[in-house]
């Protein structure tokens, strides 16, 4: 690329981004109830494994074992992030960010509730 890349996440408007985010959730919700994504989580992988992808998928398996992880996330994108410093506008994507963390793990426990024959 020779130019920066303007990334316009709410283009077709907040509906189409909760709709997207929505079917993310619900699949990540499978990876997370099939053990697929903590599988192999490894702290070392985590910060030195040579290959970016690999570096990623074990962050990410490290922070899907973390309690509070949508309070969490928002926390890291409020004040590590600086969305604070973008007003309303960066409090709003930071509370939907984290709401949709949210969503992952009430849909994962809505999962394993199914699998193990409870009621939802």
């Amino acid at each position: 690329m020779h130019s920066p890349l303007d990334h316009l996440a709410f283009s077709k408007g907040i509906s189409h981004w909760v709709a997207k985010h929505n079917a993310y959730s619900s699949k990540e919700a499978e990876l997370l109830a099939s053990g697929d994504a903590t599988h192999g989580a490894s702290l070392y992988h985590a910060l030195f494994a040579r290959n970016f992808h690999e570096r990623r998928v074990a962050q990410k398996a490290i922070f899907y074992e973390l309690s509070a992880r949508p309070l969490i996330k928002w926390c890291y994108m409020m004040f590590v992030r600086g969305a604070l410093l973008d007003g309303q506008a960066g409090v709003m994507y930071a509370t939907l960010q984290s709401f949709y963390e949210y969503l992952i793990d009430v849909k994962c426990r809505e999962l394993l509730r199914q699998r193990d024959g409870k009621p939802i």
